[in-house]
C-alpha cells in the first residue's frame, strides 16, 4: 500500500498543468532530437540545462525525462523510413526496419517501435520503483569507503564497456578526473591549478564542458559534413496497424527486450545502445526462422526498440538511489540536481519524495504521449530533417552562449565552452569519446570528498577502507569484470588465429 500511495501522490503531482506542459514539451523536443542525427538527447539536455533554473526541480527533472525517453523513440522513426539512425540506439532498429519499410510495412513497423517502447517504459517504471527502493534502503547502510567503491568500479566498468580504444577511454577518464580537482579543496578551502584566475576557483563547471563537448562539438561536427538528399518513404494512417502475426512474433521480443535493457541500463557506460545490440543477438538465437533477420523480421524492430527504452529507466536506478551517474545523460540530470541545490542519494526519496515519484509518474505519462502523438505526427518530423544546416546549426550555437552565460554572467564560462567545443571536435576525429570524461569529471569530487573522508576515519589505514564487507565485494566484482573481458577477448584472439591458419 505505501507503494500504491506513493505512486498515487507522484500521479498527483505529474497532472499538474505546468508539469504535463513540461512533459509534452520533453517528450516532443526529445523526438525532434531522435530524429535530426549527430546531437542525441545528451547535447539537448546539456543545450537546455540552463534554461531550468527557472523551474521547480521537479518539473526539470519531469522535462529531462522526457527528453530521455523521447529521443530513444524518434530515432526509430528515421532508422524505419529512411534508414538513417537519428540516435546511435537505433542503429540496430535500420537492419530490420527500413527493409519492412522498403516491402511497405512501414507503417506497421513504427507502430511496433511504438507500443514497444511503451511496453518497455511500463515494465521499467515498475522496476525503477521496486529497485530503487531496495537500493536506498541499502545505501543508507554505506559510508564514504562504500561511495568512493562505487565510484571508482563505475569509471572502471565504463573503461571496459563503452567501446572502443581501452587506452584512449583510460585517458579520458583521467582527464575527467584531473578537470575536477580544478577549484577550491572541498575540505581546506584552499585554490588549486587556478593558475591566478579568480573565476576558476569555483571550479570548471561542469554546464559549460558538457554543452562545448556535446553541443558546440556536434555543431562543428555537422557543418563538415554534406548535406544528404533523404528519400522518405511515405506511411498512411491505415497502414499503421500491424497484423494478427505482427503482434503474435512482436509479444516476446517486447517483454525480453524491456527485461534486458533495464537490467544493462542498471551498468555504466552506453546502456540503451549497448542493450538495443545484445536484445537483436538475442532474438535471432531464439528466432525459429533467424535467416530472417537483416530481411524484415519485425522482431528485430521490436525486441531492439523495447530494449533502449528500458535501459532508460534502469539508468535512473543508481542515479536515484546512490546519487552516482552511471551513463553521460544521468551526469547531465546530476548537474540539473546540484544547479537546485538538490544532492541525489539514498536519503533523496525521504526528504524529497514528490520529486521522485513525479518523475516515476511522469514517465508513464510521458510514453502515453508518446505513443499517442507521435505515430499521427511521423510526417511532420521527418521533415525536420529538411531544414538547412545554415539556419539550424546557427540556433543551436545560440542557446549554448545564452544558456552558458545565463548561469553564472561569467566570461570565463564562455571561454571553457568554446576551448571545450574545440577539444571535442579534435577529439572525435582522434576516435576519443567525451562521453567518459564528462563522467569522471562529476564522479569525481564525489570519490575524492568520500576517499578523503575515509582515509581520516581510518587514521590512514588502507587495508581498513577496501576490506569493508560491501566495498571489498565491489572491488571483487570490478576485478572480476576485468579477469573475464580480458579472458574473453583472449579467447576470441585465439579463435580468429585458428581460423585464419585453416
Amino acid at each position: 500500500m505505501d507503494v500504491l500511495s506513493n505512486l498515487a501522490q507522484g500521479f498527483a503531482t505529474a497532472l499538474t498543468p505546468i508539469n504535463l506542459f513540461y512533459a509534452l514539451a520533453g517528450a516532443f523536443i526529445g523526438t525532434i532530437v531522435g530524429v535530426l542525427p549527430g546531437i542525441g538527447p545528451l547535447g539537448s539536455m546539456a543545450i537546455l540545462l540552463s534554461f531550468t533554473l527557472n523551474l521547480d526541480a521537479t518539473t526539470a527533472m519531469i522535462f529531462f525525462a522526457g527528453i530521455y525517453y523521447g529521443s530513444m523513440y524518434g530515432g526509430s522513426t528515421t532508422s524505419i523510413l529512411l534508414n538513417i539512425p537519428g540516435e546511435a540506439a537505433s542503429v540496430v532498429t535500420c537492419i530490420d526496419g527500413y527493409k519492412m519499410a522498403q516491402k511497405g510495412r512501414a507503417g506497421a513497423a513504427l507502430t511496433v517501435a511504438a507500443v514497444g517502447s511503451f511496453v518497455a517504459g511500463t515494465l521499467s517504471i515498475f522496476g525503477l520503483i521496486f529497485a530503487a527502493r531496495a537500493l536506498a534502503d541499502a545505501a543508507l547502510k554505506f559510508g564514504p569507503p562504500e561511495f568512493f567503491a562505487i565510484g571508482l568500479v563505475g569509471l572502471v566498468l565504463l573503461v571496459r564497456l563503452s567501446g572502443g580504444s581501452l587506452l584512449k577511454n583510460i585517458i579520458m577518464v583521467l582527464l575527467g578526473l584531473a578537470l575536477g580537482t580544478v577549484g577550491s579543496d572541498h575540505l581546506t578551502g584552499l585554490e588549486r591549478f587556478t593558475f591566478g584566475v579568480s573565476e576558476l576557483g569555483q571550479g570548471v563547471e561542469f554546464l559549460p564542458v558538457a554543452m562545448g563537448l556535446f553541443g558546440i562539438a556536434e555543431v562543428m561536427l555537422t557543418a563538415v559534413e554534406k548535406e544528404g538528399v533523404y528519400e522518405l518513404i511515405k506511411v498512411r494512417l491505415r497502414e499503421l496497424l500491424p497484423t494478427l502475426e505482427e503482434w503474435r512474433r512482436s509479444i516476446g521480443p517486447m517483454i525480453r527486450g524491456s527485461i534486458l535493457g533495464f537490467f544493462i541500463g542498471l551498468l555504466p557506460g552506453p546502456s540503451p545502445v549497448i542493450s538495443t545490440f545484445v536484445s537483436y543477438i538475442t532474438e535471432r538465437r531464439l528466432s525459429k526462422h533467424p535467416e530472417e533477420f537483416g530481411e524484415g523480421a519485425i522482431e528485430g524492430v521490436a525486441g531492439p526498440e523495447a530494449a533502449n527504452n528500458a535501459a532508460v529507466g534502469g539508468a535512473y536506478v543508481p542515479l536515484m538511489a546512490l546519487g552516482v551517474p552511471f551513463t553521460p545523460a544521468m551526469a547531465v540530470v546530476v548537474g540539473a540536481l546540484m544547479l537546485h541545490g538538490i544532492t541525489p542519494g539514498p536519503t533523496m526519496m525521504q526528504e524529497r519524495p514528490e520529486l521522485f515519484w513525479g518523475v516515476v509518474a511522469s514517465m508513464y505519462i510521458g510514453n502515453f504521449m508518446l505513443l499517442v502523438l507521435n505515430l499521427p505526427l511521423v510526417g511532420l518530423f521527418v521533415n525536420i530533417l529538411k531544414i538547412p544546416k545554415y539556419l539550424l546549426l546557427p540556433l543551436i550555437v545560440l542557446l549554448c552562449l545564452v544558456g552558458v552565460y545565463s548561469v553564472n554572467s561569467s566570461y570565463v564560462d564562455l571561454f571553457v565552452l568554446g576551448f571545450f567545443g574545440i577539444v571535442g571536435f579534435f577529439l572525435r576525429g582522434k576516435g576519443f569519446e567525451p562521453a567518459p570524461m564528462v563522467l569522471a569529471l562529476v564522479i569525481g569530487p564525489m570519490m575524492e570528498t568520500a576517499l578523503r573522508q575515509s582515509l581520516m576515519s581510518s587514521h590512514g589505514n588502507i587495508a581498513e577502507m577496501v576490506f569493508r564487507p560491501i566495498a571489498g565485494s565491489l572491488y571483487l566484482a570490478a576485478a572480476l569484470a576485468i579477469i573475464i573481458s580480458l579472458v574473453v577477448r583472449r579467447i576470441k584472439a585465439k579463435a580468429s588465429q585458428q581460423n585464419m591458419s585453416v
